[in-house]
């Protein structure tokens, strides 16, 4: 969420990011004179209230030392002026929540601001690569993973669906213990060498936490709910939400930032806007597992956490062996609670492409307001919010695709990448069941 002061000093700055964003001029002109307009009338209405309630504390006062002077009439008139007070502050106070909620419903729904380093553009045309890493395979007809993984007995599509529709696999056999492996390699990566602190998170949030990480209100369509007694819990869409939220309405000591976590979990996505997008195998499903990093930092430290952040997610696949690129994500393609955000593109043969396989943004203080999540600085008086960042590290189920795909072999094996075969009790080829 943003800082309504920083908008009342700065409605065009507000403006021309939000045109960067993709809005048209007019569009993003309305929003911020919304959001000014509904400020203003909050803080009149607070004004007046305060005016009101000052007023009503010196006549109460009045009140005494007209009784003490025996002047009825002078009191019995400050009387009737106290209780008209008194109403209009009782139902003044109501009227500013609703005024605050106004506000702060429509601060709910704008997007963090870019960095001024973040190229502008309109979708995923406009990102620009960074970095290429690794030479892909030259593979005479290289097929695509599931195509592998049913031939080889180990990925059942029909199966699944029977079980629970369209957008889930059944993986199993010597597949099922490569994507376990590949998780296991991963956890191990970030917490032995890079400093993450390995984290089991709960994997039913409240409506409190999924709007700290910004998945509420706006992308609600895309969460999948539980009863939960007369209310609801949400499974998570990743495990940034818990994670992150892991500093929600604290004052964390300065001395201990940045914290690092991570988590092996499965995530759920209704994948709501994706109809007709990668409906072929497992590339884009509803249930799939993802080990995410977290950081929580200061604004001196974020920028740098996030090149941190993202070489961590970087080692992963040069350690599995997999070609990829990194881009910077353009101002119309990045994420909602994002200032800039890094994407790792994994090579797939059998697409003939680079698919996503991790994000890494960097996100200011735009989460930490929304969980009033602070840090406490040196001079231990003072106070600041933190800065959080996010990153997947990486995609379990991308991450298996994107090894059967670039280790597969003309007879229809797979080669298990060295890094793996210790995970995997020493097996060096998947073959058929």
């Amino acid at each position: 969420m943003l800082d309504i002061r920083w908008i009342r000093e700065n409605p065009q700055a507000l403006a021309d990011a939000l045109v960067k964003r993709g809005q048209s001029v007019e569009s993003a002109r309305s929003v911020v004179d919304d959001l000014v307009a509904k400020d203003e009338a909050r803080r009149s209405h607070l004004t007046r209230l305060q005016e009101a309630q000052a007023r009503q504390n010196a006549a109460s006062k009045e009140i005494g030392k007209a009784m003490a002077a025996k002047d009825a009439a002078l009191a019995d008139r400050l009387k009737a002026e106290v209780s008209e007070l008194k109403s209009f502050v009782q139902t003044g106070e109501s009227e500013a929540r609703e005024l605050d909620r106004a506000l702060n419903d429509a601060l709910a729904v704008i997007p963090n601001l870019p960095l001024d380093d973040v190229p502008v553009g309109r979708d995923e045309n406009d990102n620009v690569e960074i970095r290429r890493v690794g030479e892909p395979r030259q593979i005479a007809a290289p097929k695509e993973h599931f195509e592998i993984g049913e031939a080889l007995g180990y990925m059942d599509f029909e199966r699944a669906a029977k079980l629970s529709g369209s957008r889930f696999t059944v993986v199993s056999g010597q597949l099922a213990r490569l994507e376990r492996a590949l998780g296991q390699f991963m956890l191990d990566l970030h917490t032995t060498e890079h400093g993450y602190t390995e984290v089991n998170p709960p994997l039913l949030v409240r409506d409190e936490a999924l709007f700290g990480t910004n998945q509420l209100p706006k992308f609600e369509e895309d969460l999948f709910f539980a009863k939960h007694g007369e209310g609801r819990l949400a499974l998570i869409p990743t495990s940034e939400v818990p994670l992150t939220n892991l500093v929600r309405e604290e004052i964390v000591a300065g001395e201990k930032l940045p914290l690092r976590f991570t988590a092996l979990t499965a995530c759920f996505r209704s994948e709501a806007g994706s109809a007709g997008r990668d409906t072929r195998g497992m590339l884009r499903q509803h249930q799939f597992y993802k080990v995410e990093m977290v950081s929580i930092t200061d604004a001196e430290t974020a920028l740098a956490e996030h090149d941190r952040m993202t070489e961590c997610a970087e080692t992963v696949l040069k350690r599995l062996g997999l070609p990829f690129r990194t881009v910077v994500l353009c101002t119309g393609d990045m994420g909602f609670g994002a200032r800039k955000t890094h994407d790792i593109e994994v090579w797939l043969p059998g697409q003939n492409t680079y698919r996503e396989i991790s994000s890494c943004s960097v996100c200011g203080d735009f989460q930490a307001r929304r969980m009033n999540a602070r840090y406490r600085a040196a001079d231990g008086k003072s106070t600041a919010f933190v800065h959080t960042l996010n990153g997947s590290g990486v995609a379990v189920g991308r991450a298996l695709i994107a090894v059967i795909e670039n280790y597969q072999n003309d007879d229809g094996t797979i080669s298990v990448p060295d890094v793996l075969r210790p995970y995997m009790g020493g097996v060096a080829k998947i073959e058929a069941a």
